[in-house]
């Protein structure tokens, strides 16, 4: 009898790794694919053939139809985004139905979420001006810190089971619509006061649409274990913006590690034996907060550019840098993470010489190999670089391991040595042909 794999595929940095790519690659081993945090600030693109896909609530194994896609109870839902999402994939032909289930425990989105997101940048921002020196988080404005601050305030928060309760929904907006338009106006939103009844018809209507899709998804998880059906768990973000453990406060709020699967889904961590961890072969980070390796260069511009280094949800530009190894050191021992998959290794090209962060230098002039998930701190270090020889050579068209250029290999070896933990996967392109297995045992089917 085979023994029964389930995955956890997990960005080891601050997102935007390709973990899209990497969860459409491993769908194929898998029956069903869950969304265990985030909300629509999360941008998976996934390209099939000549076709690009940019996925933001739906988990990424939706592209095969045959396997059952679940949004689980820790994931914030904008149903309005989602029915967009839905609507844009059965428009390309893409089979979204029974192979869709939706948490009735996931808590909504509503839209004074994502005015009070952007309330809260502008009150907060300008302070001290400067990259990363206000208060400002630079989120994504979707409303995603506010509905989970709801969801810890209990008494405020709307979940995806409440837009099936007509009367039930009615009651709670009626005094949540009360609070928030005394709130918003104290943040100096110039807005007419919010429409309790209003909001009702359109999310009643919402919900009417999303029944079919909206069940008890900790039962139905637990069911598929029992039945012997392999799960792959799909992180949005990544470890680094973690809210426990990332670069706080510059990070998104919930626990984008796989620390988050227990809370996120009910199922309790012990069922995940495999954690593929995510990392882009170079840095990169989207809005405020400090990046050691940050490159502000033309260095850092070239990587951008033969990277496509532009955010999937909002199209702002990357910040761009080095490697920083005792980043993904620390998040490889936050998430248990049992392999690597390196993605976009094809940037790299053509560049003489490639550089390593293996240490920090503190203030103080000693060197230390330890992360430190605190701004502030983060903040105070100086990397500490080992130099590597880079390659000329093309690699998007290589289709093993041993085409690689030596230098390449050897990079790859360095991350392993370092971090201590193998490659797995290696992308050097965006399609799915464009990815090599690094072990003997085969992972992509």
């Amino acid at each position: 009898m085979t023994h029964t794999i389930h995955t956890a595929v997990v960005g080891l940095q601050w997102g935007d790794e390709g973990k899209g790519k990497i969860v459409d690659l491993l769908t194929a081993r898998h029956d069903v694919i869950v969304r265990y945090n985030g909300g629509a600030n999360a941008g998976h693109t996934v390209v099939v053939g000549d076709q690009r896909y940019a996925l933001h609530l739906i988990p990424s194994g939706i592209l095969n139809a045959n396997k059952l896609s679940v949004i689980a109870n820790g994931v914030v839902v904008d149903p309005e985004k989602l029915i967009e999402e839905i609507d844009t994939l059965q428009q390309r032909g893409i089979n979204v139905g029974d192979n869709l289930r939706i948490s009735n425990r996931a808590h909504v989105v509503m839209p004074y979420h994502k005015e009070h997101d952007a309330a809260l940048e502008r009150a907060f921002a300008g302070s001290t001006p400067g990259k990363g020196g206000d208060f400002s988080i630079g989120t994504t404005k979707r409303g995603i810190g506010p509905a989970y601050a709801d969801k810890v305030h209990r008494s405020t928060s709307i979940r995806m089971g409440d837009l099936l309760d007509k009367e039930l929904l009615q009651r709670k907006l009626r005094s949540i619509c009360a609070i928030r338009t005394l709130e918003l106006k104290a943040l100096g939103v110039n807005a007419p006061p919010l429409d309790p009844e209003e909001l009702t018809n359109r999310f009643t209507a919402i919900g009417t649409r999303l029944a079919p899709h909206i069940t008890d998804t900790t039962y139905l998880l637990h069911d598929c274990l029992n039945d012997g059906r392999s799960i792959l768990f799909e992180g949005a973000n990544a470890c680094l913006l973690d809210i426990d453990h990332g670069t706080f406060p510059y990070v998104t709020s919930s626990n984008c590690s796989t620390l988050g699967i227990p809370p996120g889904t009910g199922v309790p961590g012990k069922h995940v034996q495999r954690v593929l961890g995510i990392m882009k072969a170079y840095a990169t980070r989207v809005g405020a907060g400090p990046f050691p390796t940050e490159l502000d260069d033309a260095i850092g511009e070239r990587i951008r550019e033969r990277g496509r280094e532009y955010g999937t949800t909002t199209g702002r530009p990357r910040r761009c840098g080095w490697l920083d190894l005792v980043a993904i050191r620390y998040s490889v021992m936050v998430c248990g993470t049992t392999s690597l998959a390196c993605m976009l290794l094809d940037v790299l090209s053509g560049f003489d010489e490639l550089k390593l962060c293996t240490g920090y230098r503190l203030p103080d002039g000693s060197v230390t190999d330890r992360f430190f998930p605190d701004a502030q701190q983060l903040a105070r270090v100086e990397p500490v670089y080992e130099t590597v020889p880079g390659w000329s050579e093309e690699l998007d068209g290589m289709t093993e391991r041993g085409e690689l250029p030596a230098n390449a290999q050897r990079y790859l070896e360095r991350i392993e040595q370092i971090v201590g933990v193998p490659i797995e996967i290696v992308s050097v392109g965006p399609e799915r042909s464009q990815t090599l297995t690094m072990q003997s045992e085969t992972v992509i089917s």
